[in-house]
């Protein structure tokens, strides 16, 4: 029963990466970037609009832009983390400067949780990942098997 709550989930070595910053870390981003260019350059990217095209702008990484965090681009990612299409997400937020789309941000990070995706939110751990061993290579890890838990939620209704 308890294998049934769970499938394993292969990550490629070649990650797909989500980037994005808020306003006043978004400096902080662009130099992680520039700092991990070798790195990052063998993975796919993508961010949130405005974050994406500072990155490409900046760094030269090819990068997928989708809408900016406040229009639906924190979503955006959080359902590509759903389509098992998002491999890790580095998401520098400001905890110092109240943002209008805060719901997004949590249900972002909410989602990412549920799916076992790691997060970093600060530099440190965002160096601590970029530097893993596990990063160029695949990585399985156990996600809750949603389809198991609906039907065994079907059956209690």
């Amino acid at each position: 029963m308890t294998e049934q709550l769970y499938i394993e989930h292969i990550m490629p070595a070649q990650k797909s990466i989500a980037l994005i910053a808020h306003d006043n870390k978004k400096p902080d981003m662009i130099e992680w970037c520039q700092k991990n260019k070798k790195i990052l350059e063998h993975h796919f990217l993508c961010g949130t609009g405005t974050t994406a095209k500072l990155i490409a702008t900046k760094t030269g990484l090819p990068i997928r832009g989708f809408n900016s965090g406040p229009l639906g681009g924190d979503q955006q990612i959080g359902a590509r983390i759903v389509d098992g299409k998002i491999d890790l997400v580095v998401f520098f937020s400001d905890p110092l400067t109240a943002q209008p789309h805060d719901p997004d941000v949590k249900a972002l990070l909410r989602i990412a949780q549920v799916y076992d995706i790691p997060i970093a939110n600060t530099m440190a751990t965002a160096d601590f990942i970029i530097t893993s061993s596990y990063m160029n290579s695949a990585y399985t890890h156990k996600q809750l098997n949603f389809r198991y838990n609906i039907e065994e939620r079907v059956k209690k209704l």
